[in-house]
């Protein structure tokens, strides 16, 4: 085992009791996606080496962003680390609620980090989350289905064509739904992919006067279209489905594609979990022709809040996670198709990862979403799925209920747009945009 290559546990407190450092007990806030789940599992090595241990407090996506929000803005002092997002960093780090990463060790070699990755974590050039693992979205797809249908997957495919492969590979009689898509209400679940779907179909929620846009053809287009693609071939329920259940599906051959994020590669074609680990091709996010694909960018990032008495124990923990040391370490014990995607310039060099079938893929996505220029038309916000001010997340949750409700059928596509237009324009006109 790897762990027998480092020091005990015991070996490592008497040597930082005979240094005088002191083991601490960090409180870990993260979210119940695969990779934070591995990362729970590794972290004895983590204890041998610095003495320090690990407290979890594991959380579904939208529970964890309301958590931690909630215990930021509070100065609540619940976590000595939290994980979150390009959303949330650089508006907590502007806020001063964050401890500035700006004197990790000369190893960590932060220059190794994505551009994009770095970037979306930084402030005024100063990065106050590191980088778990960094994403972007894009088609994964069933090739003995789409084979079946008797369709090619295009290595940039449109949204007419994911459509129309999507009502050829649906067999109900099979539990065979064509596609599989986030539905579920939450500004990071559902509301993140329709977000990035209607960039290609050339929406924006603002326009350069901060006007909400949901009363436009291009949002009733989006919504539309991705209402009507998911009553003929998404599965029931879709309304609720946001990444783990629509993951699920997929492992379990319930779905013939699944447009959502590039770190899920590593869970579909693992074969110890998805019934088809070796049925899986990818291929670029899809587009309607204007110039904008429909691909989101993010990272899952570890920050330290301001105010931890465990501040230099934390930093420790946040070097040992995203360094490429743990890259190595989930490599030697769990394969390198597992390792934390998306993150480090060096990953994408090395032979090992290159032979990944998924890792190109990824790194293309990744380098094809522009925050800077995420819509058609001009836009005044920063932000791919999401649009980077301080009152979007309130907003968004709320749009993305009423676009839940219609997806279920609880009210129309043309109603949920114009609840959409008034709670964004009345928030933004209480909040001083207008």
């Amino acid at each position: 085992m790897y762990l027998s290559k480092t020091l005990t546990a015991a070996t490592a407190l008497s040597l930082i009791a005979a240094s005088g450092a002191y083991a601490e007990t960090l409180t870990i806030a993260t979210v119940n996606n695969g990779d934070m789940i591995r990362m729970q599992g590794l972290t004895e090595d983590f204890t041998a080496k610095t003495g320090h241990t690990v407290e979890w407090v594991t959380l579904e996506e939208n529970v964890l962003r309301s958590r931690v929000t909630t215990d930021i803005t509070t100065k609540g002092g619940a976590f000595d680390i939290m994980t979150i997002g390009m959303y949330e960093t650089p508006i907590w780090g502007k806020n001063g609620w964050l401890v500035p990463l700006d004197d990790l060790s000369a190893e960590y070699n932060i220059d190794d980090i994505l551009p994009a990755m770095r970037g979306g974590l930084s402030y005024d050039g100063t990065m106050f989350a590191a980088p778990f693992y960094g994403e972007s979205s894009m088609v994964m797809y069933r090739t003995d289905l789409m084979e079946a249908a008797g369709l090619e997957m295009p290595d940039a495919p449109s949204w007419a064509f994911i459509a129309k492969a999507a009502r050829a590979m649906t067999d109900r009689d099979n539990e065979i739904n064509g596609i599989c898509l986030r539905g579920k209400a939450g500004w990071g679940e559902g509301g993140a992919f329709i977000t990035a779907m209607s960039n290609s179909f050339g929406a924006r929620w603002f326009d350069e006067e901060w006007n909400a846009q949901f009363d436009t053809r291009e949002w009733s287009d989006t919504l539309n279209f991705y209402v009507n693609m998911m009553t003929d071939s998404g599965p029931a329920g879709y309304a609720t489905n946001g990444f783990n259940e629509n993951l699920s599906l997929f492992q379990q051959g319930k779905c013939g594609m699944w447009i959502d994020a590039t770190v899920a590669a590593s869970f579909v074609t693992n074969p110890t979990d998805s019934t088809v680990a070796n049925k899986v091709g990818f291929t670029l996010a899809p587009d309607n022709g204007l110039g904008v694909r429909s691909n989101w960018l993010w990272a899952w990032a570890l920050a330290i809040p301001a105010g931890t008495q465990k501040e230099a124990a934390a930093k420790e923990f946040i070097e040992w996670a995203t360094s490429t040391g743990y890259i190595d370490l989930v490599a030697a014990n769990e394969g390198w198709a597992n390792v934390p995607p998306g993150a480090r310039i060096s990953l994408y060099e090395n032979p090992n990862y290159q032979a990944v079938p998924f890792a190109q893929k990824t790194l293309d996505s990744i380098l094809t979403a522009d925050p800077n220029n995420s819509t058609v038309d001009p836009s005044p916000y920063v932000g791919v799925q999401f649009a980077a001010i301080p009152e979007f997340a309130g907003i968004a949750t709320e749009v993305s209920q009423e676009f839940s409700a219609a997806y279920a059928g609880q009210q129309t596509v043309e109603e949920a747009l114009a609840k959409a237009q008034a709670i964004t324009n009345d928030a933004m006109e209480a909040a001083g945009y207008r």
